[in-house]
Formats: structure tokens, C-alpha cells, sequence
């Protein structure tokens, strides 16, 4: 088997390496205004309804040109804010500015496209511009190189990475139905508990009659942290952030990190440690994540350590805090005109259900079943995401063939 070197590596010698332009169309979405949106026709298809399929749409219900129109299976290119590649799956829309429809020439796979767009990301994400906005400019399809194999194998190489896909779509779905199991459950045992038939209407709404209301401060302590951003660099101790703390627990994998004085400093105050549970009070307000290990991170200022008192067992408390009746309120309390953020004192006068400690441990075990299933099927997504890009990696670049169909 013999290879050539090129601008993008080594690849076969029969392969060619083209310019992104010289691979299909790129048709710029409509500038659509606000003014244009309405509430019945064609969807129309912004930046986050690729990255959230739970976004709501804006429609269009008005003459416009056939280009702009995106049918299920079509290539979708994002180019700013978030640049990404998609094929579209939710039936007809309408396309709007800052995404390209990606229309292949006649002798491009489409479905290879896709996947070979991943490569022209990783050379593109070097060449972005601006500073909030990151976009790159259409003369970049002139400058951005792909390797292109002979079509039967272009078609060969896109079915084996699709059949890693569909192995993932259907993990996926695992997830999403086992989301809404929990959340179903999260709803039933907190109003209505295990057993119960007597129940009382509080200011949260209905509990068993035999429950208390309290407050998060009764049950808790609240810390607050030092209101000012420290100096990041490159190596050092991690600074939690919103974006670092999920649904039940909190990852450091890509923290900021500062010096050791600066680390010292922000926990002079409150020192997060194993048990603890770390809530979000900025716009990405009340996700509560809880610290599974005696790892060494300061928190950032948009974050609340919450650390729980006897009377109470710390992963009921952890399910309360992410339940959509505590969220829901704190949406509504929040303050600020264009920067969301609840403040502690709210925080601290939480009122949230208390059952007896025994059932407290029985509402959180069964929740806590529904939450092994979840870590499950996220580690088999992790383990297939990891087996598609390494295949990607191989039969992108021609170091492992396959026959053309």
C-alpha cells in the first residue's frame, strides 16, 4: 500500500486532498429578523436548535426561496457562535443566517462529508475570528483541505462510522427515557412520598401530612465565596465554575486553574469537601452537583456550597435541590436586568419538603437505582464516542482501507 504526504498528512496515494469549496455548495441561511418570526409554519433552524433538540422554534410562514429550505437529510454547517456539523433529522424548516446548507458535488458522499467535516473543524477551530462571536469567514472554504478517497470507498468509510452512530443514537434514547423516568419519580416521591394517604396543601404545594416544611438553612449549612475572579494560569489548584457542576456531581476536567495563594485565599472562607453539594445561583441557576471525592478545588463567585446537617440525608437533599419544584421558584426570584442570579439569602430561606430521615433514605435509594442506570448507559456513549473517533482517525486518513461498495 503506498502513501503520499501532504498539506493534511499522509494519506493513500490514489486519494486526492481538495479544498472545502471544491467539495459542494455552501448556502448561507436568511437573515431572519424578529419581526419575521411567527407562531405557525416552517420552523426555522438557529444555532440552538442544532446544539439543544429541547430549544423552541421560531417559525416562518411567508414566501421565501427554495434555497433556503432544509428537508430531513439534509448537510447543516454552523460557521459562528458555534461551529459544528449536523445532518438535519426534524422534517422541513427554513435555514437561518450563520448556517451553511451543504449541497455535495457529484462525486462527494454526503454522508462522508459529514464525517470529513470533522477534520475541516479541527484545522478551522485554529483560524476563528472574534472575540464574543466565534466565526470563521467563507474565504477560509478556500484554504481548508480534505482528503477525498475514490466515491466506493468514501461510501464504505461513511457506513462503518454510521453504524457507530446508530449504536450511540440508541444509547441516546436509553438516556432520554431514563431522564424522564427520573424526573417523573423525582415528582411523585416528593409530593406524595411512599405510602402515604392523608396529605396537606403548603406553600410549595401539596406533601404528605406528616412532613415538614423547613428551610435550607435549618437543615444545612450555606456558605457563600469570595466575590472577585482570581488570576488563571496555565497549571495549578482548579476554581469551580458553573459549567463544571452537572445534575448530581461536579467534574474538574476542565476548570481553570490558579497559584496556591490565590487557592488559599478563596477558601479561607469555605473549604468544599467531600459530601458537600455545590449549587449554581448565575443564569444557569439551580443545578445541584455533589463533591464524590477529597479533591482540592476553590469555588468560583456564581456558585453556593450547601453542606448538610444530620437531620437530614444529604442525597434527598441533593434530589430536592435539582427537582423542578425548587427550580421553578428560583427562576422566578431571580434578579438583574441582563445577568440572572439568585442571591444567598434566598438561598438560605429555601422552604423544602422534610419527611422522617427513614423515608428521606428510601426516596433517595430508588432515585439513586435510576441514577446507576443513567452513569451506565453515559459510560457505554463514552466508550462508543471513543471507538468512533478512533475509527475516524484510521479510516479518515486511508491508515486503515476498506473495500468500496
Amino acid at each position: 500500500m503506498k502513501y503520499k504526504q501532504t498539506p493534511i498528512g499522509r494519506i493513500p496515494k490514489e486519494w486526492e486532498v481538495v479544498r472545502l469549496e471544491d467539495v459542494a455548495d455552501y448556502i448561507n441561511g436568511y437573515a431572519f429578523s424578529p419581526r419575521d418570526w411567527q407562531e405557525k409554519g416552517l420552523p426555522i433552524i438557529r444555532i440552538q436548535n442544532l446544539n439543544d433538540p429541547e430549544a423552541e422554534f421560531n417559525y416562518f410562514d411567508g414566501e421565501i426561496d427554495k434555497k433556503y429550505i432544509v428537508e430531513k437529510g439534509d448537510l447543516l454547517f454552523s460557521w459562528s457562535a458555534s461551529i459544528g456539523v449536523y445532518i438535519w433529522n426534524r422534517g422541513k424548516a427554513v435555514l437561518n443566517q450563520h448556517i451553511f446548507k451543504v449541497v455535495p458535488k457529484e462525486n462527494v458522499d454526503k454522508l462522508y462529508l459529514y464525517y470529513a467535516l470533522y477534520l475541516a473543524i479541527e484545522q478551522l477551530k485554529n483560524r476563528v475570528h472574534g472575540s464574543t462571536m466565534k466565526h470563521f469567514k467563507r474565504s477560509e472554504l478556500k484554504t481548508t483541505f480534505l482528503p477525498l478517497p475514490p466515491l466506493p470507498e468514501q461510501k464504505k468509510i461513511a457506513e462503518i462510522l454510521s453504524t457507530i452512530d446508530k449504536a450511540i443514537q440508541k444509547v441516546n434514547e436509553a438516556i432520554a427515557k431514563t431522564e424522564r423516568l427520573k424526573k417523573g419519580l423525582i415528582q411523585e416521591l416528593l409530593t406524595k412520598g411512599i405510602g402515604h394517604k392523608e396529605f396537606k396543601d403548603m406553600e410549595i404545594g401539596r406533601i404528605p401530612k406528616e412532613w415538614k416544611i423547613v428551610k435550607l438553612e435549618d437543615v444545612a449549612k450555606v456558605f457563600d465565596c469570595k466575590h472577585r475572579t482570581p488570576t488563571y494560569y496555565s497549571e495549578g489548584f482548579p476554581v469551580l465554575l458553573p459549567r463544571n457542576v452537572q445534575e448530581g456531581r461536579i467534574s474538574l476536567e476542565d476548570a481553570p486553574r490558579t497559584s496556591y495563594e490565590e487557592y488559599l485565599d478563596l477558601t479561607e472562607k469555605y473549604k468544599p469537601a467531600r459530601g458537600d453539594i455545590i449549587y449554581t445561583r448565575n443564569a444557569k441557576v439551580g443545578v445541584a452537583g455533589m463533591v464524590m471525592a477529597n479533591e482540592e478545588f476553590a469555588l468560583g463567585q456564581d456558585l453556593v456550597g450547601i453542606r448538610p446537617l444530620k437531620k437530614v440525608e444529604s442525597n434527598y437533599l441533593l434530589y430536592v435541590l435539582n427537582s423542578s419544584i425548587i427550580r421553578r421558584y428560583l427562576l422566578k426570584a431571580q434578579t438583574g436586568s441582563t445577568f440572572k442570579r439568585i442571591n444567598l439569602s434566598l438561598i438560605r430561606k429555601l422552604k423544602i419538603p422534610l419527611p422522617p430521615l427513614p423515608e428521606q433514605q428510601k426516596i433517595a435509594k430508588i432515585l439513586s437505582t435510576v441514577d446507576k442506570k443513567l452513569e451506565l448507559e453515559r459510560k457505554r456513549k463514552e466508550k462508543l464516542e471513543r471507538i468512533k473517533k478512533g475509527m475516524m482517525d484510521l479510516l479518515l486518513t486511508g491508515k486503515v482501507r476498506v473495500k468500496g461498495i
